[in-house]
């Protein structure tokens, strides 16, 4: 169909839904950066949000990029969409405010879900309607959905083995005062490698520093080295080796409210394509009369709108699922958080380095009920941890029927 005499009205509705999805990023996804930095006293809830702000912000706007795949992940082959341009951008604005709506929901009842896996749901569901359920890439489905399972298992046991090494080194040590600068470099080291690789290859690779892994471990090194040494000097100028239990935690303060940052840089710049993604798309096929290619041009404002979305969405509604992950699943320390953030970092790191899509919701989650079980499973709030693998499981589903009923609704107005 041609969008003549509507191209206006369909713009400012995709540009409405976009917001809404955007929003619900920055309102679910917030905790992902800060949720143990809040949860662990080292820093208050309103510091974590206007710290969130500026690195949200300026990942998402800054590093967002100027060209983003608009059919996430590969779920459907553009090609599909040939001489069908109304399903697609009808389809790509059902499936906006069905992941928009979902993230609402789920934001409401403080569930941490995933916000990639919300469009994702809503783009087969209006696939399936719009074309076939062949037009769906059910191999790239399951790949994603066996993510599901593995980041968690993964993320968690390795926050369970980073905890425990803590504990051993340090905190259940006869002189923890003294083993924290013996084994601070290491500790350090780690964070500076991990979080430079995230940096690397999350959070830069739309400004034209697309590094590939080799290239971005060899610089994360020695970043790593410089933070280390810098690292040592603050400690050995502090007089920690004179201070209380609290100093020792106040250490690892300091390092879990770095990685935070530095996480909420890589998720601005990369989850925002979840939003803006699909809207550029809606925008280039309705003002050209053009069909979708796999990667399209985000133009300047339409970043600008998402950036600002999901800012709004982390001030008005980030403390709900900052709370669940902060406090609602295990009581969390500095150590602990650190050792959470740490590892979820890591496995986002290894995974984006071979190209597995990962959920960053999923991997902090399963960190933490690994520092969780380090001491006893007893320290678990188990049925917070069923609800939150509840949202986990029907998110897809739910995003998909949510975007056909809208899907549906479009039709019946439009005549398409």
């Amino acid at each position: 169909m041609a969008f003549v005499g509507i191209e206006t009205e369909i713009i400012i509705l995709a540009c409405v839904f976009g917001f809404i999805m955007a929003w619900g990023i920055g309102a679910n996804d917030v905790a992902n950066a800060f949720g143990t930095s809040v949860g662990s006293g080292a820093i208050t809830l309103r510091t974590a949000l206007l710290i969130a702000c500026i690195f949200e912000f300026s990942g998402a706007y800054l590093a967002g990029g100027e060209v983003t795949d608009t059919i996430r992940k590969g779920i459907i082959d553009s090609e599909q969409f040939i001489d069908k341009s109304d399903v697609l951008v009808f389809g790509m604005m059902s499936a906006l405010l069905a992941a928009g709506l979902w993230l609402f929901l789920a934001s409401t009842l403080g569930w941490p879900v995933s916000t990639t896996h919300s469009i994702i749901g809503g783009i087969v569901g209006f696939s399936i309607i719009g074309l076939s359920f062949n037009a769906v890439n059910w191999e790239a489905v399951s790949s994603i959905a066996t993510t599901w399972v593995l980041s968690p298992i993964l993320s968690g046991v390795l926050a369970f083995f980073v905890f425990k090494s803590i504990k051993f080194l340090i905190l259940d040590t006869e002189n923890p005062f003294s083993n924290t600068l013996k084994f601070s470099p290491i500790y350090l080291f780690f964070v500076g490698f991990v979080i430079s690789m995230l940096t690397f290859l999350k959070g830069l690779k739309h400004v034209g520093i697309d590094l590939d892994f080799a290239e971005a471990a060899f610089f994360s090194f020695l970043f790593a080295i410089g933070i280390t040494i810098i690292g040592l000097l603050l400690l050995k100028t502090s007089n920690i080796s004179k201070q209380k239990d609290a100093s020792i935690e106040s250490f690892f303060a300091i390092l879990v409210i770095f990685t935070a940052c530095a996480m909420a840089f890589a998720h601005g710049s990369n989850d925002v394509a979840n939003a803006v993604g699909p809207l550029a798309a809606v925008v280039n096929t309705v003002s050209q009369n053009d069909s979708l290619n796999n990667e399209i041009a985000v133009t300047s404002w339409i970043l600008l709108l998402g950036s600002i979305a999901i800012v709004i969405g982390l001030l008005t509604y980030g403390f709900k699922v900052i709370g669940t992950v902060g406090k609602g699943i295990t009581k969390i320390t500095p150590s602990s958080g650190f050792a959470a953030e740490l590892s979820a970092a890591t496995i986002v790191v290894l995974s984006s380095s071979y190209g597995f899509p990962v959920s960053t919701t999923h991997t902090l989650v399963g960190a933490i009920i690994g520092i969780g079980l380090v001491n006893s499973s007893r320290n678990l709030d188990w049925s917070n941890v069923v609800q939150i693998f509840s949202g986990w499981i029907v998110t897809i589903p739910v995003g998909g029927i949510l975007s056909i009923l809208i899907f549906y609704i479009f039709k019946s107005i439009y005549s398409f």
